[in-house]
């Protein structure tokens, strides 16, 4: 899907052709792949006392099965991740991305690549145990679908991988233009968003103003009715008292 707002000239500093290959953190491979493997062999263990036993613990022997396959995936995943986690394909004009066994495609006019912020887990950890180097967040995004990715400095094999995708990720998704288009979808709701949040105060403020006229007109009219109501009674008692 075009977004209308390409850069001709931009589009045409942009390489013509080759795969950029940007693998996952050697670290991080090595750590899944250890943890898996004490994993499968502890649970393979008690599967098998398990159902040698028989009895309640074949309860606990399915349990150890499915985290054993559960840590077989991860284990296998690992290896994926090892060639790329992220890709730029400009022969055919698409960002790759590996998310668990399948690669989705962002094609360039869809592409968008902007800074991003770690969830309030990652904030915790950065911020309580990370005591390196500052961790950097890139958010690559499907502006047409809800299909959106976060990487970081930890996620990639080194600091200047990252800051290489990020530059290449800026630069396509400036000629592209595809952040400008009217049809975006997550970056539309999110300016959305921002919007509802900016006139909370106002709407907030509007709505009490609103409450309090409304209720100092309710006071006004109870306090007329009761005036008549008054009146009403004295006349009457003027009246009787004028008959007796």
């Amino acid at each position: 899907m075009s977004s209308g707002f390409e850069d001709q000239a931009k589009i045409d500093k942009l390489p013509k052709e080759g795969v950029h290959c940007f693998p996952a953190s050697g670290k991080q491979i090595t750590s899944r792949r250890v943890i898996t493997i004490i994993l499968m062999l502890s649970f393979a263990a008690l599967a098998a006392f398990g159902f040698i036993k028989g009895g309640t613990l074949l309860y606990a022997a399915v349990v150890s099965c499915i985290v054993i396959l559960v840590s077989l995936l991860v284990f296998i995943q690992s290896f994926l991740i090892a060639k790329f986690r992220v890709a730029i394909d400009y022969n055919e004009k698409k960002v790759l991305l590996k998310y668990r066994f399948s690669n989705i495609e962002i094609p360039f006019e869809n592409f968008d690549g902007r800074d991003g912020t770690p969830d309030k887990a990652e904030e915790l950890i950065d911020n309580n145990f990370n005591q390196g180097e500052k961790t950097f967040y890139l958010v690559l995004d499907n502006v047409f679908e809800d299909a959106c990715f976060q990487t970081s400095t930890k996620d990639l094999a080194s600091r200047e991988d990252f800051f290489k995708l990020k530059e290449e990720a800026f630069a396509i998704a400036d000629a592209y233009g595809a952040r400008n288009s009217e049809d975006k979808v997550k970056f539309w709701n999110e300016e959305q968003n921002d919007n509802k949040k900016d006139l909370g105060d106002d709407e907030l403020e509007k709505i009490v103003n609103e409450a309090k006229e409304e209720s100092g007109e309710a006071v006004s009219e109870v306090k007329e009715t009761a005036e008549e109501a008054v009146e009403e009674v004295a006349e009457e008692a003027s009246e009787e008292k004028t008959e007796e």
